[in-house]
């Protein structure tokens, strides 16, 4: 899946997901918990783009950097991420509970959205070429 086609599927499940979050209970809470439910939803947002980015980029290169893009892209999200929510909790002023309770829903989510489409897509190339091994 192409970085512009993950992107637009991971904004419409946030903002359909956020939507249902106001419906539910952000439309009764103060502005503070509001922003702390948007940076964090943001945040994992930003994260798994940035993910599937690096995924992408790495794709039909050396194992080296494969694992390079991918293992130390890991290393960085998690320190920008942690950089992240420190600022938005001392600098921004963000509550801490409604921030966390945004962000690792989200998380959870749109990992397992880009685990599936990678098995979708590293499966298919598997059979694609189990399929020409046995032509031969």
């Amino acid at each position: 899946m192409s970085l512009l086609r993950y992107s637009v599927l991971v904004l419409g499940i946030a903002l359909a997901t956020f939507a249902l979050a106001w419906a539910a209970a952000l439309r009764w809470a103060d502005d503070p918990t509001r922003w702390a439910a948007a940076f964090g939803a943001a945040l994992a947002v930003a994260n798994t783009i940035a993910a599937h980015a690096l995924v992408r980029w790495s794709h039909g290169r050396s194992t080296k950097a494969f694992l390079g893009a991918v293992l130390g892209g890991m290393v960085g999200r998690m320190g920008l991420m942690l950089a992240a929510v420190v600022a938005g909790v001392l600098w921004l002023g963000l509550p801490k509970l409604p921030l966390a309770a945004a962000l690792l829903p989200y998380f959870v989510l749109f990992l397992a959205v880009e685990l599936s489409i990678l098995h979708r897509q590293t499966s298919a190339a598997a059979g694609t070429l189990a399929a020409g091994k046995a032509e031969r």
